[in-house]
C-alpha cells in the first residue's frame, strides 16, 4: 500500500483523472458485476458535461440478491460475533486504505459531481477520520448491569440490529457514506449502501478498498441505481432491520411510509433544511462575520443541507454588513473544479441547474432585491455565480424554500425577540448560527432556536465527537459521535433468576 503523490496544480489532478480505471458494476455478496436487468445509466462530470462512465443501474432483484446476502451473512456471524478488537483492526485497515488512495478518493466526487477539489480532498479526510473514530469506538461501549435484589442478576446488552440500508445524497458523497457506514459496521451489521445516482463513483471505489481490507462477503455491498427502483426495493424489504438516509425532506417522508408497508424498520432520516445565520449589531469584525456568512451559503455551491441560506441581520448595521457580504462573494465565484484555487464548481446536473435558476426567477417576481449573481454563467458546464437577494420576507419562496443552491436570502430585524420568532418560522430546523459578543444573549437565543444544532461565532464547526442532525421537517436520529453508534444497535434485557 503506497500513499499516492498529492497533486499540486490543476494539471496534476488531470493527470490523476486521465490515469483512473473506473469500477462502474454493482458489488454484491463480495464481487462486482452487472445488474441483473443489464441496464446502466450515465454518470457526467457537470463542469463538462462530458459521460464519465456507464454504472450498473440496479432494481428489485438486485436488492434482493444482496439483502439475502446480508442476512446470511450476519446469521453466520462472520462480522457480527466477530469481537470487538478484530471488527476494529478490519476498519481501520480499510480507513487506512482510504489514506493510501486519498487523492483519488476526493477526485472522484469532484469529477461526479462538481465541488472543487480542494473542498473533496477536505470530505475525505472527513470520512477517513469518521472510520477512524468508529472503529476506535467499537470496544469502548458497554453494557449495563441493573441493580436488583441478590436473588437475581440483569444485564442490558447492546447487540448489532441485523441489516442496514443506507442511502446517501450526493453533495458530499464519500463523507455522507462515512458518517452512514462507519458506525453501523463498527456495531456489527451487515450494510447495503444505495449511492445517489447522481455521484456513485467513491462508493464503488470504497468497495473495492473494503473487499481488499478483508471485509467478509456480505458484510458492505454497493448498489448503484435510482431510488424509485433500488432504493424503493430496499425500503420495501422485508429484512432490511434499519434504513439510514440523508436527502430531501419529501423522499424522507416517503421512506417513513415505506417502512410502515413493510416490517417498521426502524428509520433514521436527515433531511432538508433552510438555516437561519443571526446576525447581530454588537458583533466583533463584521468583514470577517460577512466572509463567514457568506462561506455558509456559497461553499461547495450552496449544495449543502445546512447552508446559512436565510442571512438574518440586525436592522442598525444591515447596509453596512450586506455591502461585505455582497464583497466576499465576489471573492467565491464558481470556477474549474480541479482549479486548487477554486472556491465554487459547478451544479450536479441539469435538472438542479433549472431548479435553482427558477427560484432565482421567482425571486425576482415576488419583489426581492437581486444584488448581485442571478444568471448562469455562459460557456460550457454547468455554473450558477453567488447570487443574494436583499429586501426578502418570509411568505417569499426564497425566503422558506429550500433552495440547495448558492443563493442567499437577507431580511431585517429590530429586536432580538423578532430576530428568534423569524429564525424558528420554518418547517425545517437542521442547524441555526449567532453571531454576538453578549453571553447572556447568546445563551437566551441559543436555547430558544428550534435546531438540532446552533453555531455560535462561527458556521458548520464540529468533529466527530459531536452529533449531527436535526429537528422538525429536517429529520431524526444523529450522525457523527456515539450516539450514532448507539442508534445501530439494539438493547436487550437479560434477567436471570439465582438460586436461593
Amino acid at each position: 500500500m503506497s500513499a499516492q503523490r498529492r497533486p499540486e496544480s490543476r494539471a496534476d489532478w488531470q493527470a490523476l483523472a486521465d490515469s483512473l480505471t473506473l469500477e462502474c458494476r454493482a458489488f454484491i455478496d463480495g464481487d462486482f458485476g452487472a445488474a441483473a436487468s443489464g441496464d446502466t445509466f450515465a454518470t457526467r462530470n457537470p463542469a463538462t458535461g462530458e459521460i464519465l462512465a456507464q454504472v450498473a443501474s440496479c432494481d428489485a432483484p438486485d436488492a434482493e440478491r444482496a439483502v439475502a446476502a446480508a442476512q446470511a451473512a450476519f446469521e453466520s456471524g462472520v462480522w457480527s460475533r466477530l469481537a470487538p478488537g478484530k471488527r476494529k483492526k478490519a476498519l481501520l485497515k480499510l480507513a487506512d486504505l482510504m489514506e493510501a488512495h486519498k487523492h483519488e478518493l476526493a477526485l472522484l466526487d469532484t469529477l461526479d459531481m462538481g465541488k472543487p477539489v480542494t473542498s473533496a480532498q477536505g470530505d475525505t479526510a472527513g470520512a477517513i477520520a469518521c472510520l477512524r473514530y468508529n472503529a476506535e469506538s467499537i470496544d469502548k461501549v458497554y453494557g449495563e448491569v441493573a441493580p436488583t435484589g441478590e436473588e437475581s442478576l440483569a444485564l442490558v446488552l447492546r447487540e448489532p440490529l441485523g441489516v442496514v440500508a443506507s442511502i446517501v445524497p450526493w453533495n458530499f458523497p464519500l463523507m455522507m457514506t462515512a458518517w452512514k457506514i462507519a458506525p453501523a459496521l463498527a456495531a456489527g451489521n451487515s450494510v447495503i449502501l444505495k449511492p445517489s445516482e447522481k455521484s456513485p463513483l467513491s462508493a464503488l471505489r470504497l468497495a473495492q478498498l473494503a473487499r481488499e481490507a478483508g471485509l467478509p462477503r456480505g458484510v458492505f455491498q454497493v448498489l448503484p441505481g435510482f431510488g424509485h427502483t433500488v432504493g424503493k426495493a430496499l425500503a420495501l424489504s422485508m429484512a432490511v432491520d434499519c434504513l439510514s438516509f440523508t436527502g430531501s425532506t419529501a423522499t424522507g417522508k416517503q421512506l417513513m411510509q415505506y417502512a410502515g408497508q413493510s416490517n417498521l424498520k426502524r428509520v433514521y432520516l436527515e433531511c432538508g433544511g433552510k438555516s437561519p445565520n443571526l446576525i447581530f449589531a454588537d458583533c466583533k469584525d463584521l468583514d470577517r462575520v460577512a466572509r463567514h456568512a457568506a462561506a455558509a451559503i456559497f461553499h461547495n455551491q450552496g449544495e449543502v443541507c445546512i447552508a446559512g441560506s436565510r442571512l438574518l441581520v440586525e436592522n442598525p448595521i444591515r447596509d453596512a454588513f450586506v455591502d461585505k457580504v455582497l464583497a466576499a462573494a465576489e471573492r467565491m465565484q464558481p470556477g474549474d473544479p480541479l482549479d486548487p484555487e477554486s472556491f465554487m464548481g459547478a451544479i450536479v446536473d441539469e435538472a438542479q441547474h433549472r431548479r435553482i435558476l427558477d427560484y432565482i426567477r421567482r425571486g425576482v417576481e415576488e419583489g426581492a432585491r437581486l444584488r448581485t449573481g442571478g444568471e448562469a454563467l455562459e460557456g460550457r458546464g454547468l455554473f450558477i455565480p453567488p447570487t443574494v437577494f436583499d429586501g426578502v420576507t418570509p411568505q417569499m419562496a426564497i425566503g422558506r424554500e429550500e433552495i440547495f443552491g448558492p443563493v442567499l436570502a437577507v431580511f431585517g430585524f429590530d429586536s432580538e425577540e423578532e430576530a428568534i420568532a423569524m429564525a424558528n418560522d420554518s418547517d425545517y430546523g437542521l442547524a441555526a448560527g449567532l453571531w454576538s459578543q453578549d453571553i447572556d444573549r447568546i445563551m437566551r437565543v441559543t436555547r430558544r432556536l428550534h435546531s438540532g444544532q446552533v453555531f455560535v461565532n462561527n458556521w458548520a464547526g464540529g468533529d466527530q465527537t459531536v452529533p449531527f442532525g436535526g429537528v422538525k421537517q429536517s429529520g431524526n436520529g444523529r450522525d457523527k459521535s456515539m450516539h450514532s453508534l448507539q442508534e445501530y444497535s439494539e438493547l436487550k434485557t437479560v434477567w436471570m433468576a439465582l438460586a436461593p
